[in-house]
């Protein structure tokens, strides 16, 4: 492949302005020293506050109980009470064993710091303004004609009536895609999109660092801001906690780029600091739009090697289903504006491509671009996975970075291959987080005694997140399966029904089956005091 060049020439003034300002970020050693920024500057900071508050809290409550002859009682008293609260709540059953575990293990500062980490970080008064937002914004997401009668297979027509009439995410016509089996091949058909860009472009990431890939799409969101574009930028600020400058925001501001970081780091123990905006979301004039697994960074596209050779997957739609992802970004920049009063809500009509004329793009298919939030807690991802995979008549095929599926799942994943539908998951060899695969790997057991065969990417790190079944559904976003992308943040997703893309997304499936090993029981097999620490992190699986 051939990647963009590096050292990028800016003859215009404006042109310069930009390169000035990412030259300011970078400094004279470059942004890969503010890899090490939180061992000297603010982000170091809020983390040693959380660290002591948790620190302290444990302190106090045990020389109160040193020290005072009831508050032991009191404490024991907290930590039922509170265990109560959560057995009754309805959240995932997993979370409820984790907390209570850990009431049970700490009984004096359980309970307490329980009620300090979820109920003073208000969750029902943002969880009002979201649902305010969804109803301001689901008349803007049907501009486009209602397609959901034209679906024929019942099995999609439970899914995409879920998504569209429940959850507000209508199901579109009009809409070619093209899928891409890596992060090369993604990246190399981005930048001739973003050039094209006429009136806006959205980008959204879990993750932006500096490197060649950052490089040649900045060069184009300034240049095109300069121009006058309205050109906007939102990352996750715990996503790139080691990846970017704390200015960060500042520079792209500078160059003329609109930019909000997603729930910024606090020193405070809050539930909210849990939530993170795993979304990948690029828009281009609401007519093209990119959505899939890989974040804006060298490894992604294989530019160096991090954990080996990384296989990746995103999607491109061109036509209507790009405006749902359009508004998908829309309704949560205005939501975190409004909260940081920054920008006036937008008009989203003006943004709408389509005024004059109907979409011109020939059908493909039906698509069917679909979000999910954590303070919601409708689990609309994890919703869409089960339905494929209890809907399954053939095969379900299965491509996922993180496997550490809650009970549902699990039991729904045994099921289908117990049914007679052949189940076959991809996980990576070459872990990124090694304490992670751990814990999945502790799931293989029970999967393949189900009849699930289960492979590990021999060649590097598998971070692909898709579906594909009966050679008639797919999708293609950015949830694994494990708690974190299920229950905690904020994810993105395509579904796909009948469409040209679903052949592709299969043989891509199947041929990357040639560098992978075949998990077996006798792989699983490790001594009891291995499978004693598995069971032992295994507890704590919801929390990471």
């Amino acid at each position: 492949m051939n990647f963009p060049p590096k050292k990028i020439n800016r003859p215009s003034r404006s042109e310069g302005k930009a390169e000035s300002a990412l030259g300011t970020a970078r400094g004279t050693g470059g942004t890969k020293k503010h890899k090490v920024r939180f061992l000297s500057r603010a982000r170091f900071f809020v983390t040693t506050l959380i660290v002591l508050q948790m620190v302290f809290l444990a302190v106090l409550l045990t020389g109160s109980y040193l020290h005072f002859r009831y508050a032991g009682w009191v404490l024991h008293i907290i930590s039922v009470i509170v265990s109560l609260q959560i057995f009754n709540k309805t959240s995932k059953p997993g979370f409820k064993l984790t907390w209570i575990f850990l009431i049970l293990l700490f009984p004096l500062f359980g309970g307490i710091f329980y009620v300090v980490f979820y109920l003073q970080s208000n969750p029902r008064k943002y969880r009002l303004l979201i649902a305010e937002y969804q109803k301001k914004c689901k008349f803007f997401f049907n501009l486009p004609a209602n397609k959901l009668s034209l679906l024929e297979d019942e099995r999609c027509y439970r899914i995409s009536r879920y998504l569209q009439n429940f959850v507000g995410f209508p199901v579109y016509t009009n809409t070619q895609t093209e899928y891409f089996s890596s992060g090369e091949a993604y990246f190399k058909q981005l930048i001739p999109e973003l050039e094209k860009a006429e009136q806006y472009i959205f980008l959204e990431s879990f993750i932006i660092e500096d490197g060649m890939m950052f490089d040649a799409i900045f060069e184009v969101l300034a240049r095109k801001a300069a121009a006058g574009l309205d050109v906007r930028v939102m990352y996750d600020d715990l996503g790139c906690f080691a990846t970017l400058p704390d200015d960060f925001a500042k520079t792209l501001e500078y160059a003329g780029i609109k930019c909000i970081v997603f729930n910024p780091f606090k020193p405070v123990l809050s539930s909210l600091q849990n939530n993170r905006d795993h979304r990948k979301i690029i828009s281009i004039d609401g007519k093209t739009a990119f959505t899939g697994g890989v974040n804006i960074g060298d490894e992604y596209i294989n530019a160096y090697e991090k954990y080996g050779h990384w296989k990746d997957s995103a999607i491109m739609i061109k036509g209507d289903a790009a405006w749902s992802l359009t508004m998908i970004f829309l309704r949560l920049w205005n939501l975190e504006s409004h909260l940081r009063k920054r920008w006036q809500e937008d008009d989203y009509a003006s943004f709408f491509p389509w005024k004059a004329a109907s979409c011109p793009v020939e059908s493909d298919g039906f698509v069917q671009p679909y979000a999910d939030s954590p303070i919601v807690k409708e689990y609309t991802c994890e919703k869409v996975y089960l339905e494929i995979i209890n809907s399954a008549k053939k095969y379900i095929y299965i491509n996922t970075p993180y496997l550490i599926p809650d009970e549902v799942l699990l039991s729904a994943l045994v099921l289908a291959a117990k049914s007679g539908s052949d189940v076959r998951i991809i996980t990576p060899h070459r872990p990124d987080k090694p304490l992670v695969q751990m814990v999945a790997r502790s799931y293989y057991r029970r999967l393949i005694r189900g009849g699930i065969k289960i492979y590990e990417y021999s060649a590097g790190f598998n971070h692909s997140k898709t579906f594909v079944s009966d050679d008639i559904m797919a999708t293609v976003g950015t949830a694994n399966l494990d708690f974190r992308s299920l229950c905690l943040d904020y994810e993105c997703a395509v579904f796909i029904y009948k469409n040209n893309a679903i052949q592709k997304i299969k043989d891509d499936f199947l041929s990357t089956l040639d560098v992978c090993k075949l998990m077996t029981l006798k792989d699983c097999a490790r001594n009891t005091f291995f499978r004693l620490i598995q069971d032992i992190v295994r507890l704590f699986a919801p929390l990471m």
